[in-house]
């Protein structure tokens, strides 16, 4: 199985990731004025094991790139960013929501 993570972190009150597994999408999101970096992870690892996928089974990550809210941008970068070092696949960046 191969499946594309999207990660977009621009609303500094929304935090939201999705999933796209044979041409199919499934999202999730959580809404926080606070500590967003803390819920990003759990979004990603909750809509992984609701759809029976494995971090392995990733092979690209997408994360939006902005107009947005500067350090909620960051976050979603770097998280992007370090799981693709720890997985060793590509980042690609989008500049409109999905």
């Amino acid at each position: 199985m191969s499946a594309i993570l999207f990660i977009d972190t621009s609303d500094q009150d929304t935090a939201s990731v999705a999933v796209a597994i044979n041409r199919k999408r499934y999202e999730k999101s959580s809404r926080s004025r606070v500590m967003k970096a803390q819920m990003v992870l759990p979004l990603i690892e909750t809509l992984l094991g609701e759809h029976a996928i494995q971090l392995s089974d990733i092979s690209e990550i997408r994360v939006y790139e902005g107009p947005g809210s500067y350090t909620g941008i960051r976050v979603g970068i770097t998280v992007a960013n370090a799981l693709a070092l720890l997985l060793g696949i590509p980042v690609t960046y989008f500049g409109k929501h999905w």
